[in-house]
């Protein structure tokens, strides 16, 4: 099975950062994706927003990078979660757990050099072993 995103879009606002027990931190913010062609002559724009989610070493980064406006690289994965509002109303959320970005565009403000890739440190899944495609069988009936 896959569950892979990959998005190339612009920070709608400026991350919320949680700082938790056990130095455990969670950044969170929307992203934004646009989409153009022309219909009849006419350009047409669709923006779709996206709810982005990064922890630990990948949330301190996009805590002391990431701003409104800015450009980013992410890949991640889909989750798709419900919770309880504080009315009691069953509420649906979409995210992005981010497993990679890539900081894109100028230097942020104040001068400080950006990372250009943040991966994060501790991950849940173990590597997975790559092989070349030369040494697998081809079966395919085509």
């Amino acid at each position: 099975m896959v569950n892979k995103v990959i998005l190339l879009g612009n920070v709608g606002k400026d991350p919320e950062v949680r700082h938790m027990d056990n130095n455990l931190v969670m950044a969170r913010f929307p992203l934004a994706t646009s989409e153009r062609w022309n219909k009849d002559g006419n350009r047409t724009e669709h923006t779709e927003w996206h709810n982005i989610v990064m922890w630990r070493g990948m949330a301190e980064v996009a805590e002391k990078y990431v701003r409104k406006g800015s450009s980013l690289y992410i890949e991640g994965r889909l989750r798709s979660r419900s919770y309880d509002d504080k009315d009691g109303i069953k509420r649906y959320v979409t995210e992005i757990l981010a497993d990679t970005m890539n900081l894109l565009g100028p230097r942020p403000e104040g001068g400080q050099t950006a990372p250009a890739q943040s991966t994060p440190q501790d991950t849940s899944m173990p590597p997975v072993e790559t092989t070349s495609l030369d040494s697998v069988p081809d079966d395919l009936p085509f």
